[in-house]
């Protein structure tokens, strides 16, 4: 009964009018800005960050909250309509969204993002409601060692993503990993692989990367045929529903990418672009047949989609709770609410109650604008798919520029967009997928900081990883999935031969 009391006064605050208009306008731009290719929430957020100190600490927290999920969802429109993601956490959307998008199936893939998206994220929130204390905890339990096991299962489940085969798969992982140990080692303070230019001491940028792998590369590949893709010109509500047999397939990818979701975006440092990309493995390791993602399978939608919105949503947990941001986007909210006098961590809930829970109902009410607002627009973002593409790519190439320059006013992150955008091309004509390699580029450099600093903890012994439970788990599911292939090549191959025999 406690609880429901907190959430109605939570929710008394946020019904009045200034801030409901608050949450909708959050929500609204978090929308457009995540669909427009390299801006992204975090922009956004930043941009916005000023207008803060005129607001109510209500009203700001709330304003920023509703950008940040907005443009998570907002990035997979972009995404699953012309395979350009809007955010680093809807690639995953390309593979299965835009398959989609080229069967003519555009408005169910949207349709199906949108409600996979609310229901994710009120779970999202209830898991905040009633477990916050308990999973920052949990969180805090996490050491360097349980960290490293955790993203070396998720870079070797990252060779499923996708339709190549194993080999090309692992190969795109490690390039992806060899780009991201570009930069400054953050334990020697040793620059590597620079070349020269400072611009990659912090290392390449990941929304340069990713509109270079995806966007660029994307555009390259579509200028070989001018035409737009074929729609419906006018959307009714039964042209975006899914199969009853699409429905039934849903029910069980929406509940495991909802629980890895929830649980990965609670660990400081991971968050919703992770979240996404394991949960895609994860329903294709799971699937009875693997072949049909990348070809517009409903579950290699849903798993992702739920995974990135329900890690948008507990990626508060460790901000709020433990004053830790999990992301660079939670960054800024942090520093948002500390410019208001209010300091996140684990007195928050006692002194600053109202706040939490007025945030709390925020969500609810912002989710389900979010809801409200985005399906409706469906027809109206699927008439995007019908342009031309050689009136299309122009616009797009101007977006990935501006978002791309904004994020450091610097026009070296455009030469690195058609870089990597180069290199992408030259992976889609080798058939080396771009997933796994952007995958091994996040996964990578915590990934080794994380090993160095569990060594360095235990003077170099490697036992270490098999004496935490959590850890000896993780490592032990890494080894078999990278055994699997080989074991079942074999198999098959004595099979054959005891046939041939």
């Amino acid at each position: 009964m406690e609880l429901l009391a907190d959430l109605a006064g939570g929710f008394a605050v946020v019904l009045t009018i200034e801030n409901l208009l608050f949450c909708f306008a959050g929500v609204a731009m978090g929308t457009f800005i995540g669909v427009l290719p390299g801006l992204g929430a975090m922009l956004g957020i930043a941009l916005l960050l000023p207008v803060t100190y005129y607001l109510t600490p209500e009203a700001a927290i709330i304003m920023l909250a509703g950008i940040y999920y907005g443009g998570e969802y907002g990035g997979s429109i972009a995404a699953i309509l012309i395979n350009v993601p809007g955010t680093p956490s809807s690639a995953v959307a390309t593979i299965d969204g835009h398959a989609m998008t080229k069967q003519g199936r555009a408005a169910v893939a949207l349709f199906v993002s949108a409600v996979a998206s609310f229901a994710a994220g009120s779970v999202g929130i209830v898991l905040m409601m009633l477990f916050s204390p308990l999973i920052a905890d949990f969180a805090l339990s996490f050491g360097s060692v349980e960290y490293f096991a955790v993203l070396l299962l998720g870079l070797v489940g990252a060779a499923s993503v996708g339709r190549a085969s194993v080999i090309k798969s692992q190969l795109a992982v490690i390039l992806g990993v060899l780009f991201g140990t570009v930069g400054t080692d953050v334990s020697t303070g040793v620059q590597r692989f620079t070349f020269g230019f400072p611009e990659f001491i912090t290392g390449i940028s990941l929304v340069a990367l990713a509109m270079g792998i995806f966007g660029f590369a994307e555009i390259v590949s579509s200028t070989e045929g001018s035409a737009g893709a074929q729609g419906k010109a006018r959307i009714r509500l039964r042209d975006m529903l899914p199969a009853r047999g699409e429905i039934r397939a849903s029910f069980a990818p929406f509940r495991r990418g909802t629980a890895l979701g929830a649980l990965l975006g609670a660990l400081p440092g991971t968050g919703p672009t992770i979240a996404s990309f394991m949960a895609y493995s994860l329903e294709k390791r799971v699937a009875r047949d693997p072949t049909r993602f990348g070809d517009g399978a409903i579950e290699g939608l849903v798993a992702p989609e739920s995974a990135n919105n329900a890690a948008a949503q507990t990626a508060f947990i460790p901000t709020l709770t433990l004053g830790i941001p999990g992301t660079a986007t939670m960054a800024l909210i942090l520093g948002a609410l500390i410019i208001q006098g209010i300091q996140p961590g684990p007195r928050l809930m006692g002194e600053n109650e109202e706040l939490f829970w007025a945030l709390i109902a925020s969500f609810w009410i912002g989710n389900l604008f979010l809801l409200v607002l985005n399906i409706p627009l469906v027809g109206l973002w699927v008439r995007l798919v019908r342009i031309p593409y050689r009136f299309l790519f122009p616009s797009i190439v101007c977006l990935i520029s501006l978002g791309v320059y904004s994020i450091e006013l610097n026009i070296f992150g455009v030469f690195v967009v058609v870089g990597t955008g180069i290199v992408g091309y030259a992976m889609r004509v080798s058939g080396i997928p771009a997933a796994p390699f952007l995958m091994g580029f996040i996964l990578g450099p915590p990934m080794e900081e994380n090993l160095r600093r569990a060594l360095m903890l235990a003077r170099g012994d490697f036992t270490v990883f098999v004496t935490s439970p959590i850890s000896a788990i993780c490592v032990a599911l890494a080894a078999v999935a990278l055994a699997w292939p080989v074991a079942s090549w074999s198999y098959h191959k004595l099979k054959y031969r005891a046939r041939a025999t």
